[in-house]
């Protein structure tokens, strides 16, 4: 059915389009250190983009009329590390699509 090289390929996919944030393709690969990093990373890219993100309970029961400014500029920082983190992740995904395709037959 699938060869070795192939098979390999198609588990590390599995394992990135399903538990990127997690790090699972890491861990897989044995690289304890860099699964435990990206889901440090992550963390801190979701957790500050809840944290940046404006919300209306902050400004309910003020006695004082209060507007609404737009969302904290600080957040384009976790913003910007989350794409670069995705395009990673699509960039990943891109090479081991092109191991599959070019596993010896």
């Amino acid at each position: 059915m699938f060869r070795k090289e192939e098979k390999k390929a198609l588990t590390r996919l599995g394992l990135l389009s399903i538990g990127w944030p997690a790090g699972l393709d890491r861990f897989y690969d044995g690289k304890i250190r860099d699964g435990i990093l990206s889901i440090i990373g992550w963390l801190l890219v979701f957790g500050s983009i809840v944290f940046l993100s404006p919300c209306p309970s902050k400004y309910q029961g003020t006695s004082e009329l209060t507007t609404m400014s737009g969302p904290d500029p600080l957040i384009i920082l976790p913003l910007a590390f989350g794409a670069y983190g995705v395009f990673l992740i699509i960039r990943k995904g891109f090479r081991l699509l092109r191991q599959f395709e070019t596993a010896e037959n």
